[in-house]
């Protein structure tokens, strides 16, 4: 089975919405791999060397690879596959609405509310990726190294602080990393009030929309 491909982009397609399908040649060959939208925006240009990992799957008779970034994406598509009633489309689409760390820790906290922020997935569906893959992903991330943070607010205040940010037109990605920033490295107390964390969590954003 073909773990990675390493080539020269030779095209990157738009099919469709967030569908994108890179063209890798490797060694006079071109592989026409569907990758998320989030890897085609880190892609080098045309002409450009990539090392890309990559996953092999039949659908209806039809056979198809799609890329990745880093063998951890990777698995946490595979991973997502196995849900009932998660195909490769929502797959994709949670891995462009979270970067990785936090989509990890958005499944194993049971966030739903950022979840079904994703393009595809409904209550129902964020409810099945939580309950059949926390286990499974607390112990995938022991061997993958990835951090998930322990001082995030009582589930009541983390819903209000996120339903009052994607009010205010903030993206599901930048509210799970302001949450993190805010409970992990500006240290607020988990029992602080939900106003002071929406608080902080603000200032965090605008500071970084002012860089």
């Amino acid at each position: 089975m073909i773990s990675y491909l390493k080539g020269i982009v030779a095209a990157i397609q738009n099919n469709s919405g967030h569908r994108y399908t890179l063209t890798l040649e490797v060694n006079g060959i071109g592989y026409d791999l569907q990758i998320p939208a989030r890897l085609a925006q880190q892609l080098p240009n045309t002409g450009g060397e990539v090392q890309i990992f990559t996953h092999y799957q039949i659908r209806e008779e039809v056979p198809l690879l799609y890329g990745f970034g880093s063998p951890g994406e990777r698995d946490v598509f595979r991973h997502l596959l196995g849900v009932s009633g998660v195909g490769a489309a929502i797959a994709i689409a949670l891995l462009d609405t979270l970067e990785l760390p936090e989509l990890v820790q958005t499944i194993i906290t049971g966030n739903l509310q950022l979840l079904i922020q994703a393009p595809g997935v409904g209550k129902k569906t964020a409810e099945r990726i939580c309950l059949e893959l926390k286990g499974k992903l607390v112990e995938w991330r022991k061997t993958a190294g990835f951090f998930v943070a322990t001082g995030s607010p009582a589930p009541g205040i983390i819903e209000e602080v996120q339903m009052t940010l994607l009010a205010l037109g903030y993206t599901a990605n930048e509210v799970s990393h302001a949450l993190h920033v805010v409970s992990e490295d500006i240290g607020l107390p988990k029992d602080a009030y939900v106003e002071e964390w929406i608080k902080q969590a603000i200032a965090h954003l605008s500071s970084e929309y002012s860089q």
